[in-house]
C-alpha cells in the first residue's frame, strides 16, 4: 500500500464509546455535511488510467466498486470496529452471510469447528450444511467449558459461540474459551447480537472475531438486513476481503446507513430496553401461569453472575419464559394462546426493534431443527421469547396478561 490512504475521522485517541457511537466514520465532504452522506453509488471515478491501475492491484487505498468498497459502508464499519474495540469490521449482506464468510474464509476440507448447541437455529443449519465440503461440527453445551475441551481436535480451528443464545439467554465464559481456544491453535468466534457492544465486547475478553446481526440492536427499528465481522485488520484483507471481491456478501450503502445512523442510539436503547425487560422479567416469574422465565440480571439464570460481569451488570433486553402445560401439544398450544391473545407486541421472529416482539422458537426461529435439536438446546414446545422494545411497561404486562390470566 502507498502512502495514499482513505482519510480518518480526527478524534481525540481518549474518546470514549458513546462519543465514537455518533462520530467515528469518514471525514465530511467538501460540502460540510454534519450527519453522514449516503453513498448510492456502484462505481468511483478515477483521474487516470494508472490510478486506476493501482487502486484495482491495491497500491493505493481507494473506493473502486461498491462490491467491495463503499464510503458509506466504510463509516459503518469503522464505526462498529471501535465500539467492538477491534482494528477492523467488514460489512455483510445479512448475519447469516457473516457466518458463510467466516466458514469459507477460515475453513477447508478436513477442518473441525466446536460449536455451542444452543446457537440461532440457521447458524446451526448452517454450519451441518458444511459437512458437504467435509467440514466436521461437533456441537456442545453452551454452558459447560469442559464439553468444550473435550471436543477439541487437532484439526479445530474454530470455536463458535453466541452469548447470551437465542432465546434462553445462555451464557458462555467467553475468557475462557477464548484461552482454550489459543491454546489449541483455533480461533474464537462470540456472536453478539443479543448484547451488542453497548453491553458486551468480546474482543476485550479475548475473542478472535465478534459476529453480528446488524438487523437486531444495531439498525434498532427493523428496517434492514445487515451484518457484520469485527476482527483483526489481517483477517480482513487477507481472508474476508477478497471473498467479498469475488463472491459477492455486499451490505448496500443504504442499509449501512440505517445501521450506521442506528449505531448513534444504541447505548441509550440498549439500556432502557434491558431495564423494561428485567421488570417484565420478574412479574412473569410471579405469574402463576408461568412456568419458568429466562433472562441474564435475573438471579435465577444459572449464569447470572458471569453475565453480569461479562455484561457491565446489564442482562440485555431479551426475555424468554416457560408457559405452564402437561406434555408438548398442551404446551403448545398454551404458548400459542398467549401469544394470539397479544394486542400490542408484534408476532414475529425479528428482534432488537424499539417494538416489543414476541415469538414461539420451536416453530419460527428453531422449526428447521428436529425436535430432538430443540430439545438438546433446551428449547420446549411452552418457550416464548419476547424482546422488550419501548412501549409503556403497564401496557405489556396487559398484553401478556391477558393470554396468561387465561391458563393461570
Amino acid at each position: 500500500m502507498s502512502e495514499h490512504k482513505i482519510p480518518r475521522t480526527r478524534l481525540p485517541r481518549d474518546a470514549r464509546l458513546d462519543t465514537l457511537a455518533v462520530r467515528e466514520g469518514l471525514p465530511a465532504g467538501p460540502w460540510g455535511e454534519n450527519s453522514e452522506a449516503l453513498f448510492l453509488t456502484s462505481s468511483f471515478v478515477h483521474p487516470d488510467a494508472a490510478t486506476a491501475a493501482a487502486r484495482f492491484a491495491n497500491e493505493e487505498e481507494a473506493f473502486v466498486y461498491s462490491r467491495f468498497s463503499n464510503p458509506t459502508v466504510t463509516m459503518m464499519e469503522r464505526r462498529l470496529a471501535a465500539l467492538e474495540g477491534s482494528e477492523a469490521c467488514i460489512g455483510t449482506a445479512s448475519g447469516m452471510a457473516a457466518i458463510a464468510m467466516i466458514a469459507l474464509g477460515l475453513l477447508k476440507s478436513g477442518d473441525h469447528v466446536v460449536c455451542s448447541r444452543s446457537v440461532f437455529g440457521s447458524t446451526i443449519r448452517l454450519f451441518n450444511d458444511f459437512a458437504k465440503f467435509g467440514v466436521q461440527v461437533s456441537f456442545v453445551s453452551q454452558t459447560d467449558v469442559a464439553q468444550w475441551r473435550d471436543a477439541l481436535r487437532p484439526d479445530t480451528k474454530l470455536l463458535f459461540a453466541e452469548s447470551p443464545t437465542n432465546p434462553l439467554t445462555e451464557v458462555c465464559d467467553i475468557a475462557a474459551l477464548a484461552a482454550m481456544a489459543h491454546g489449541a491453535g483455533a480461533l474464537l468466534v462470540v456472536d453478539n447480537c443479543f448484547c451488542s457492544p453497548a453491553l458486551q465486547q468480546p474482543i476485550q475478553l479475548g475473542a478472535d472475531i465478534v459476529m453480528h446481526s446488524g438487523t437486531k440492536y444495531l439498525d434498532g427499528q427493523g428496517r434492514v438486513i445487515a451484518g457484520a465481522l469485527c476482527c483483526s485488520q489481517a483477517l480482513v484483507d487477507e481472508k474476508f476481503t477478497p471473498l467479498m471481491r469475488t463472491m459477492g456478501f455486499t451490505l448496500s450503502p443504504f442499509n449501512a446507513w440505517v445501521v450506521l445512523k442506528g449505531l448513534e442510539t444504541l447505548s441509550i436503547r440498549m439500556r432502557e430496553q434491558s431495564a423494561r425487560a428485567l421488570e417484565l422479567a420478574r412479574w412473569l416469574e410471579r405469574h402463576p401461569a408461568v412456568q419458568r422465565v429466562y433472562h441474564p440480571a435475573l438471579p435465577s439464570h444459572p449464569q447470572h453472575a458471569l453475565a453480569m460481569r461479562q455484561q457491565g451488570g446489564v442482562g440485555g433486553a431479551v426475555a424468554s419464559f416457560v408457559v405452564r402445560g402437561s406434555g408438548a401439544e398442551r404446551a403448545r398450544a398454551n404458548a400459542f394462546a398467549v401469544i394470539d391473545a397479544a394486542r400490542i407486541c408484534s408476532i414475529t421472529a425479528n428482534l432488537g426493534d424499539t417494538k416489543t416482539t414476541i415469538t414461539h422458537p420451536s416453530s419460527t426461529s428453531h422449526g428447521r431443527l428436529t425436535e430432538a435439536q430443540r430439545i438438546d438446546a433446551g428449547i420446549t414446545q411452552g418457550t416464548i421469547r419476547l424482546a422488550v422494545g419501548l412501549e409503556d411497561l403497564d401496557d405489556l404486562k396487559t398484553d401478556l396478561a391477558r393470554g396468561l390470566d387465561a391458563l393461570a
